[in-house]
């Protein structure tokens, strides 16, 4: 950085803060100017806009002077455009009785949100001049290098499944948006207008990222790489989802049935998987990977799941399919694929069976809506369907409550009714 002393910056352009400003007991105009900081004044008259990266890339008007803009959310950080059209952050501000223009470097070498943070410290420094200091706290790195230490202590905890999707969510959403800025300098106010570019219907990929970002400024605290309780992601909302519930009906149950009896000689293995998915409604997750160790008829003990360690309990229906199910030598798994060393691939063979079921939108995790809407419409206890799926909260359980809006309906006419004959009255 360099620094500038202009003879343009007069009183008439800041506003003098005491230093003292502070202590109740000062009286008014007691300071002198000489002890006092001088701030940039917010109500400076001049070009004024929100300094970002499209008002950089904006075609301005030529000028044999040079030009300044001044940012309208951050006083003291301006944009200075030279006749040569070159461009340049800088800040401005008063300290110790010396005015100082900071260049924050040239807009085609420094991004606006980084040159944004530099100035907020610049100015922060400023405005605590004088008093108490912390110990200085470590030098924070990028975001980007901050990564590879994130990654290496935290991801070997995780599920493979979860290290995949937060792989994805931070080479996709949260690399290209703060890779280049140091995460102290991550605030807010950058994190809510990262969650506006995903107003256009992108709203889940954000909901996947935001918990990733958290949890490495979490773990940044930790390192004290950021002050505690500075987490900029911590209560930030997110986007409601879109939620898919499909349930299939009687009919379609019968349809699905038919066809499953007519492919039951040519995929044995992919037919015996959705039967268990039908009768378990367990994830498929939990039964594309079943291993012959978990099978402990009547019963299948999953040593994790997506809620940790589960049972799954087998109807007459499910522990007969076990019956016809052929165990291959020392392969482990009960429904491998052709080589013996991977779970079979249901997916091929299961985008063309929905379609000739004339099902084309219903989806595996689909059976195991419908395994409890069919719980529901028999009157099922939503704690007990709760149990039977495996949901780690009651609130997960509660979306299928609307389905018991019948029931509802039906026990409310049978306790009018009894009402009314007590009452003498005709139901």
């Amino acid at each position: 950085m360099t620094f500038e002393t202009p003879g343009s910056l007069g009183s008439d352009e800041c506003c003098l803060v005491p230093r003292n400003g502070g202590i109740s007991g000062t009286l008014e105009g007691s300071f002198d100017i000489n002890a006092c900081h001088m701030v940039p004044n917010r109500l400076l008259p001049g070009n004024r806009a929100y300094l970002d990266g499209n008002l950089v890339r904006r075609k301005m008007g030529e000028s044999d002077l040079d030009q300044v803009i001044w940012d309208n959310e951050l006083a003291g950080f301006g944009l200075r455009i030279r006749p040569s059209g070159k461009r340049y952050w800088f800040v401005r501000l008063r300290q110790r009785g010396r005015h100082r223009r900071i260049s924050l470097g040239c807009t085609d070498d420094v991004e606006a949100p980084i040159a944004r943070g530099e100035a907020r410290r610049l100015l922060a420094e400023v405005a605590l001049d004088g008093l108490p200091k912390r110990v200085a706290a470590k030098v924070a790195p990028v975001l980007a290098d901050y990564v590879d230490e994130f990654w290496t202590d935290c991801a070997r905890h995780w599920k493979p499944s979860t290290q995949r999707r937060n792989r994805n969510a931070l080479e996709k959403e949260i690399l290209p948006a703060f890779g280049a800025m140091r995460i102290d300098l991550i605030g807010r106010a950058e994190i809510t207008r990262w969650r506006d570019d995903y107003a256009d219907g992108r709203g889940s990929r954000y909901n996947r990222a935001v918990p990733v970002l958290g949890a490495m400024f979490k773990y940044a605290e930790q390192l004290g790489y950021i002050r505690k309780n500075s987490n900029p992601c911590k209560g930030m909302p997110g986007f409601k989802p879109n939620k898919k519930e499909r349930f299939l009906s009687p009919v379609e149950f019968r349809r699905l049935a038919r066809e499953l009896d007519a492919d039951a000689a040519s995929y044995p293995v992919h037919v015996a998987i959705v039967r268990l998915l039908i009768f378990t409604g367990a994830r498929i997750s939990e039964i594309r990977d079943l291993q012959w160790d978990w099978v402990q008829l009547p019963r299948l003990v999953l040593p994790d799941s997506k809620t940790g360690p589960k049972t799954i309990y087998l109807n007459s229906q499910a522990v007969r399919i076990f019956d016809g199910v052929a165990r291959h030598g020392d392969c482990r798994f009960v429904f491998p694929n052709a080589k013996r060393n991977a779970p079979i691939i249901l997916d091929p063979w299961w985008l063309q069976f929905r379609r000739r079921c004339a099902m084309p939108d219903v989806r595996l995790h689909d059976l195991r809506h419908s395994f409890a809407s069919v719980a529901v419409r028999e009157k099922v206890q939503l704690a007990t369907i709760g149990s039977l799926l495996g949901h780690a909260l009651p609130e997960t359980t509660a979306r299928y409550a609307h389905l018991a809006d019948d029931t509802v309906a039906e026990a409310a006419q049978r306790v009018s009714g009894g009402l009314a004959e007590t009452l003498g009255l005709s139901a």
